[in-house]
């Protein structure tokens, strides 16, 4: 019995094959043809990149690090206060 091993592809190769995809240049089946995987997956990939595509229009930072960073430091703060608190 031979097992198979999933290929590995990369979030900007989705990226790129759900483009494709919207675009209608090629229909579903072709680009399954010719990038390897299964037509289901592209539409996956597809309805995927549709459902997330409000994210690169949302206000602030891009991925929101500042943002977290920001949370962090106020939390470390609420820690030392707390131990000084504690200690007293």
């Amino acid at each position: 019995m031979t097992q198979t091993t999933r290929r590995k592809i990369d979030a900007a190769m989705k990226a790129k094959i759900a483009l494709e995809a919207l675009r209608e240049q090629a229909t579903v089946a072709d680009l399954a043809q010719r990038h390897q995987v299964h037509p289901n997956q592209i539409y996956a990939w597809k309805k995927q990149l549709l459902d997330q595509a409000a994210r690169a229009f949302e206000s602030g930072s891009g991925d929101g690090t500042a943002d977290r960073e920001r949370e962090i430091e106020k939390l470390h703060a609420k820690i030392d206060q707390l131990v000084i608190e504690r200690d007293f």
